[in-house]
Order: C-alpha cells, then structure tokens, then sequence
C-alpha cells in the first residue's frame, strides 16, 4: 500500500518537475535577443511572391525608336518541342522575328516574358502595337 502511495508522489514530483524545466526554458528562449527586438514589429512586410518574371533592367518603357532591321530571316530547319520561357528571356528589349503557328510570322519586341506567355510590341509594316502571345503559339524564334 505504501508503495502505492510512492508511486504517485514520484509521479507528481516528476510532472512537477518537468513543468518546471519547461517553464524555464521558456522563460530562458523568452528573454534572449538583442534590445532592439522591439523595432521589428516596425519593418515593413514583404509577402512572398510565387513567380518573379524573368527580365534584366529595364530600359525607358515603351516601343523602340525605330522600325525592326529590313531583313527577314529564314526560318530554321530544326527547331524545340515549346518555347521555354528562360530561352525567349534572352530576347527582352531586342529585336526578334517570331513564327507563330497560326499567324504570320512578324518582328517582335519583347518587354515582359511570364511562365506562359510573353508581351511586348509587334511591327505591323508602319509602327509599332502592343501584343502578347501565348509561349504555346510560338513555333521558332530568332533575336537580333
């Protein structure tokens, strides 16, 4: 009977015991830091942003200056699967020649690449117009 009555001191004392070291410990993690841990509440939050759009620095917005060169390429023999979002980035802000699928092809110049598509300024023979093109339509493309 008395051993009983042991156990269940030893139980209490050691839950006592472990809520103590937890409270300690808490107390310990609360109090580490520097003074100036109160000033974090103060920065600004930035969310996380899932997709960051692929471009260098931008130049001045807008069309460019002048008309695309006065050359058309040939199309090349060979061509990819799809259009990678990463391949045509290198073509922001420069000249380049699409051929599409279904539309004739045309001088393009790109200013914004997304995961699926990209926009920017199409020559249509007089000036330029804003355009964007689903990656998906594109079947060759060549920067200048």
């Amino acid at each position: 009977m008395f051993q009983q009555f042991d156990r269940i001191r030893d139980r209490d004392r050691d839950r006592d015991r472990d809520r103590d070291r937890d409270r300690d410990r808490d107390r310990r993690d609360f109090r580490r830091g520097t003074p100036f841990d109160i000033f974090r509440f103060l920065i600004p939050f930035t969310p996380f942003t899932p997709f960051t759009p692929i471009s260098p620095q931008r130049p001045p917005s807008g069309p460019p200056s002048g008309p695309p060169p006065a050359f058309i390429p040939q199309m090349p023999p060979i061509g990819t699967f799809a259009v990678d979002p990463g391949a045509i980035a290198n073509c922001l802000f420069r000249f380049t020649y699409i051929w599409p699928y279904r539309l004739s092809s045309f001088w393009f110049y790109p200013t914004f690449v997304g995961p699926r598509s990209v926009a920017g300024y199409r020559w249509n023979g007089f000036r330029w117009n804003y355009f964007g093109i689903d990656l998906r339509e594109i079947r060759f493309f060549q920067c200048f």
